[in-house]
């Protein structure tokens, strides 16, 4: 006969077969297999840009400026999706922008996801004036609009790839607090816990090793959101002038290069701006299918 204190494991923690039962239905969930199928076709000519790429990303050709895509009059294959206001092949620039793009959002990701993780643990878990202080700077964090907060501290630092990353994981924790300061609070009284602080186990043991780890379903489909996000704000600040500096491929660089000819050329800012589209969508699929999967009956 099972004790109270298994099933209050029980009721948080996952049967031994879940991750095989979680990968099966994830073939059969339709919303997470296109978003999984279009995240891997762009991570997949993100990994492998330097093969997939026909030009370097960074040669210059003025005589072969704005060259039409492949479907438009006038459009080769020698350059299938055309080429920029300074010759370069638009097709290598999308590739290795899909790398910058990525890689902004997984990291910008991680570092937000590490702060608002701690933060919620340490509010969930302790309440009190702990709480209410952690409460204090998630309000303030949230009555503060995220762009324009970003648009002037990019603006102060100067714009470049390591300022857009710590910027963004500095501006993107709030989801992570908010959402794990709320289960923590579900969960800090549950009898597996009660148990492991009569064991005399330390407050970080019962952090980390009994609540963080009924936590990773939520995190998962946060961070997945979260990334989303960081990859339109890198977007519109690099769009904006202030967020990955030229000569650097990125899409929201791409489409504001594109921006003096939307009106005779628009396949340069349809082009990047359709792989930006997708990739987010991409994203947001894979993430609410992890939510279906993950949290089915909507627990964390």
């Amino acid at each position: 006969m099972s004790t109270p204190t298994t099933l209050a494991i029980n009721d948080y923690l996952p049967p031994p077969s879940s991750l095989s039962r979680v990968l099966g239905k994830s073939f059969r969930h339709r919303g997470f297999a296109i978003g999984a199928v279009l995240l891997l076709i762009i991570l997949a000519g993100a990994l492998f840009a330097p093969w997939l790429a026909p030009y370097d990303p960074y040669a210059q050709d003025v005589m072969l400026r704005m060259k039409p895509p492949v479907w438009m009059a006038n459009g080769t294959w020698e350059f299938v999706l055309g080429t920029d206001k300074l010759g370069r092949d638009y097709l290598s620039r999308l590739l290795y922008g899909a790398r910058i793009s990525l890689f902004i959002g997984i990291a910008a990701a991680l570092i937000s996801g590490f702060i608002g993780t701690v933060m919620g643990l340490l509010a969930g878990y302790y309440g009190g004036k702990v709480d209410t202080f952690i409460s204090y700077l998630i309000t303030t964090r949230l009555a503060m609009p995220v762009v324009m907060v970003a648009l002037a501290s990019a603006s102060l630092m100067g714009g470049s790839l390591k300022v857009v990353i710590v910027l963004l994981g500095c501006l993107l924790w709030d989801r992570f607090a908010v959402v794990v300061r709320a289960s923590v609070q579900q969960i800090r009284d549950a009898e597996y816990v009660a148990s492991a602080q009569a064991l005399g186990c330390s407050t970080l043991r019962i952090l980390v090793s009994e609540i963080l780890p009924n936590l990773v379903g939520a995190l998962i489909v946060v961070a997945t959101l979260e990334m989303a996000h960081a990859i339109l704000l890198e977007s519109a600040l690099s769009f904006l002038g202030v967020g990955v500096q030229p000569p650097t491929p990125s899409w929201g660089l791409m489409i504001a290069e594109g921006k003096p000819y939307m009106f005779f050329s628009p396949w340069v800012i349809a082009i990047p701006g359709v792989a930006l589209m997708i990739l987010v969508l991409g994203i947001n699929l894979v993430g609410d299918g992890l939510r279906d999967l993950i949290l089915p009956d909507g627990r964390n």
